[in-house]
């Protein structure tokens, strides 16, 4: 018989371990693989301090604290993170919501705002990985098409799931294509493009953070020799998809948005600008063709 803990004697010792690991926000991770062990909310959690918890939810507790001691990031560890307010399915192989990404899903909140009144919005999530953006454009315009789009099957099937799980299957649809090539013909087209491709220069994934370089999907992270290669792929190509004063916007990495919005400007976009992510970087930029 396994030793008998409450919930926050099983805290206090996930905090330990957290802390021994190096880990920096070992309160909130803590809390999070208890909840997730117990499968209680954060009011639950709170509400059962005191109790005794199973000897199951111990046992599996300890197993995912293990897993995110040794560097697998949480979202991978708790398969569950959220965007934007709302719960997200997450797998290996997929790229992890962050919140960097919601400065490039508010923004087109904002955009899509004044368009409330009209029925036949159409927006497309071009790399869509977890499904995070276009669902989330999906549930608070409910009146609007979304279709999202990838080549990853993992990510496709991630994508599926999240739709399902936030409800958003009466207006927004999972479809394979390669952001690479030219948009696959009975597309249609479309009133606002998001899009947050891969966008880390190649010489660079070794230097990333290891919870980052050696768990998540590189084909994610990898933009090519300066990171750019898929916005010079993406902006002439998908372009055409976009309705007349139609949208795009892209997310971008550290010290890429001048030049991601010269190459708008080549294609023909006009009010190109660029808007900050809470660190002060120029995180995405947008445009108007």
């Amino acid at each position: 018989m396994g030793t008998i803990k409450t919930y926050n004697e099983l805290y206090l010792d996930l905090r330990r371990q957290l802390k021994a690991a190096g880990v920096e926000d070992i309160n909130f991770e803590a809390r999070l693989i208890v909840s997730a062990a117990a499968q209680k909310s954060k009011e639950e959690f709170t509400r059962d301090l005191k109790l005794y918890a199973p000897e199951e939810t111990v046992r599996k507790a300890t197993a995912l604290c293990e897993r995110r001691a040794a560097g697998e990031p949480l979202a991978y560890v708790l398969q569950e993170w959220e965007f934007m307010g709302l719960p997200m399915h997450v797998e290996p192989g997929v790229l992890i919501p962050r919140m960097d990404t919601e400065v490039l899903a508010e923004l087109a909140v904002r955009l899509l705002g004044g368009e409330e009144i009209k029925n036949d919005v159409r927006i497309l999530d071009l790399c869509c990985g977890s499904g995070c953006i276009g669902i989330a454009l999906a549930a608070r315009f409910p009146q609007h098409r979304v279709i999202l789009v990838d080549n990853s099957m993992k990510a496709l099937r991630l994508s599926r799931t999240n739709v399902l799980r936030n409800k958003v299957t009466r207006n927004a649809t999972v479809i394979e294509a390669d952001a690479m090539k030219a948009p696959p013909m009975l597309l249609g087209r479309f009133d606002l493009i998001v899009c947050n491709p891969p966008y880390v220069p190649t010489a660079e994934i070794g230097t990333l953070d290891s919870s980052v370089r050696d768990y998540e999907p590189r084909e994610a992270l990898d933009g090519g020799e300066d990171g750019l290669a898929f916005y010079r792929a993406i902006i002439p190509a998908w372009k055409r998809v976009l309705r007349e004063k139609g949208c795009m916007l892209f997310e971008c990495g550290e010290g890429q948005a001048d030049t991601v919005r010269d190459l708008m400007s080549r294609e023909g976009f006009t009010n190109t600008a660029t808007y900050r992510d809470t660190a002060g970087t120029e995180r995405v930029v947008a445009g108007i063709l």
